[in-house]
C-alpha cells in the first residue's frame, strides 16, 4: 500500500479522507462512543500539518440512500472539534452546492466534514456505473484521496472503492496501523496463537471459524453462538439462543479441530435467567443441566478463570465477540474476565472491533494495555478470515 509519503508535497493541496465515524449515538444524538473518531485523529492532524485542506467523508447508520436528519454528522463534527481544538465546518450536502462552495473556501489546514455518504443511494448502489458517478463527483472536490476508514474496506462501496480510482490514493495511518497489527495474527503468529470468538451468532463467523481451524491453536467460543456449540455435542441449552441450521456445520468444525489439534474450549458452566432483561433473576448452573425454562446469557465464572488461563498462557491473543450480554450488569462477568485477562497478558493481544471494542471502553478498561484495539469488526473478521478487501485491494493496484 502507498503511504501518504507518496503524495508529495500537499501544502495546499485539498485531499478527500474516507474515515469511519459510524459511532453509536443515544436518543439525544450525543456519542456515546468516540472511539472511532479519536482513531482517525493521527491522519487528519498529519494532513493539517502537512498544510493540506483536509475533506472528510463518512456514513452513519443505514439512512439507505435518503436523507434522514437522525442520521446527520452534525454530531461528529462537534465532537471531531472539540478533539482538534479547530473548527470543523459540516456540509448540508455531500457533492452539492453547499459542499463544493465550502471545499472553495477552505485555507491550508482546514477541516471539512461532507454530509453522510449514505444519503446518496449512489454510495452503496449494487450498479458499478452508479457508484462510479458518485465517486467521480466526490474526486472533483479534491486533489488526492486518503483511505483511512478501516471500518468500510470490505466493502466496495463509492467512498471507499471506486473513488481511489480516480485521484492518487494512499492508506491512512489507522489503516496502516490496522493491517500491521492483524497481520501479527494471521502472518507466522507467535504461538501459542488463541482466538476468543463470542457474540449471538455462529452464522456471523463460520468463514473465520473455518479458516482459523487452519492457522490457531485455540479456539475460545463464549456468547449466544456457544449454545449451537454446547447443542453440537448433545448437550440442552433450554431456552437459549441456538441456530439448529448450524449444528451440522458446528459438528464438523469439533471433528475437524481434533483432527488437526485444535483445541476448542467451551463453557463449563453458564448464567441463565427466564427472560433478556437486565434486572431478570441470574442463576449460574452447569453447561450440562441449563433448565429448560432459562437462558444463557453470558459464561458462568469457571469459564471465565478457564478462558482467561487460556489468555494468560498465549503469545498471540484475538478477541472479537462479547462473551454474554455485557450492556447488563448481571451478564457481563465473562467478557470482563476475557478483557481483564487480555489487559494484563504479556502477550500480543488484538480487540477485534465491534461490540469488543465497545465492551472494553464501556466496561472502563484501559485501552493502552491492549495490543490493538480494531475500529473494525466486519473488516477484522474477513481479514482474519483471509478475504480480499477491496478498499485495501484497489490501494495496492
Amino acid at each position: 500500500m502507498r503511504t501518504i509519503d507518496s503524495l508529495g508535497d500537499l501544502a495546499g493541496k485539498k485531499v478527500l479522507v474516507r474515515s469511519d465515524f459510524n459511532v453509536p449515538l443515544d436518543e439525544n444524538k450525543n456519542i456515546t462512543d468516540d472511539g472511532r473518531i479519536r482513531a482517525a485523529l493521527p491522519t487528519i492532524t498529519r494532513l493539517r500539518e502537512a498544510g493540506a485542506r483536509v475533506i472528510l467523508m463518512a456514513h452513519l447508520g443505514r439512512p439507505k440512500g435518503e436523507v434522514k436528519p437522525e442520521f446527520s454528522l452534525a454530531p461528529v463534527a462537534a465532537r471531531l472539534g472539540e478533539l482538534l481544538g479547530a473548527e470543523v465546518a459540516l456540509a448540508e450536502d455531500t457533492v452539492g452546492a453547499d459542499a463544493q462552495a465550502k471545499v472553495a473556501a477552505m485555507n491550508d489546514g482546514d477541516v471539512v466534514l461532507l454530509q453522510n455518504v449514505r444519503f446518496d443511494p449512489r454510495e452503496t448502489s449494487k450498479d458499478a456505473a452508479e457508484r462510479e458517478e458518485f465517486a467521480r463527483e466526490l474526486a472533483a472536490l479534491a486533489d488526492a484521496y486518503v483511505s483511512d476508514g478501516f471500518g468500510v474496506v470490505h466493502r466496495a462501496q463509492a467512498s471507499v472503492y471506486d473513488v481511489a480510482k480516480e485521484l492518487p490514493n494512499a492508506a491512512g495511518e489507522l489503516v496502516f496501523k490496522e493491517i500491521d497489527s492483524l497481520s501479527r495474527a494471521t502472518t507466522n503468529p507467535e504461538r501459542p496463537y488463541t482466538v476468543v470468538l463470542g457474540g449471538s451468532k455462529v452464522s456471523d463467523k463460520l468463514g473465520v471459524i473455518a479458516n482459523l481451524l487452519e492457522v490457531a491453536d485455540r479456539l475460545v467460543i463464549g456468547g449466544g453462538m456457544a449454545f449451537t456449540f454446547l447443542k453440537a455435542q448433545g448437550k440442552e441449552v433450554g431456552a437459549s439462543l441456538l441456530e439448529a441450521d448450524q449444528i451440522e456445520t458446528v459438528q464438523g468444525y469439533l471433528a475437524k479441530a481434533a483432527e488437526k489439534g485444535v483445541e476448542i474450549l467451551l463453557p463449563v458452566d453458564v448464567v441463565v435467567a427466564p427472560e433478556f432483561a437486565a434486572d431478570a433473576p441470574a442463576t449460574v448452573v452447569s453447561a450440562d443441566a441449563i433448565p429448560a425454562d432459562q437462558m444463557g446469557l453470558d459464561v458462568g465464572p469457571e469459564t471465565g478463570k478457564l478462558y482467561a488461563d487460556a489468555i494468560a498462557s498465549s503469545k498471540t491473543v484475538v478477541w472479537n465477540g462479547p462473551m454474554g450480554v455485557f450492556e447488563f450488569d448481571a451478564f457481563a462477568g465473562g467478557t470482563k474476565a476475557v478483557a481483564a485477562a487480555m489487559e494484563n497478558a504479556d502477550g500480543f493481544t488484538i480487540v477485534g472491533g465491534g461490540d469488543s471494542a465497545a465492551a472494553v471502553r464501556l466496561l472502563g478498561f484501559d485501552e493502552s494495555k491492549f495490543s490493538h484495539i480494531s475500529t473494525g469488526g466486519g473488516a477484522s473478521l474477513e481479514f482474519l478470515e483471509g478475504k480480499e478487501l477491496p478498499g485495501i485491494a484497489v490501494l495496492e493496484g
